[in-house]
């Protein structure tokens, strides 16, 4: 989860597309010009099973305009050969 965090703060299309999972990876990355990321909280995570596993987190940011938003999610990650890859998350609504 941190890695993927840092390589949206670094705009580091390739090891997202690298980490996501091939049944639901996207054929790019969009990333939102001027965004400033400002930090990272994980909040819980689990093992679901051996090969499962979920990450609840906030990440901050700031927009151009110089809105602060947070994105509050729960991902899931699959293990397949030793590597975790991000399935998808669900946005959880309420304050982070």
């Amino acid at each position: 989860m941190r890695s993927r965090y840092t390589a949206f703060v670094r705009e580091n299309q390739p090891y997202l597309l690298a980490t996501w999972h091939a049944s639901a990876r996207p054929s790019s990355v969009e990333f939102e010009a001027g965004c400033r990321w400002l930090g990272l909280d994980v909040k819980h995570h689990r093992m679901v099973s051996a090969v499962e596993a979920e990450v609840e987190f906030v990440a901050r940011m700031r927009s151009p305009g110089g809105r602060a938003s947070r994105l509050h999610e729960r991902s899931r990650f699959v293990r397949e050969d030793g590597r975790w890859y991000y399935v998808d998350g669900t946005h959880l609504p309420g304050r982070a």
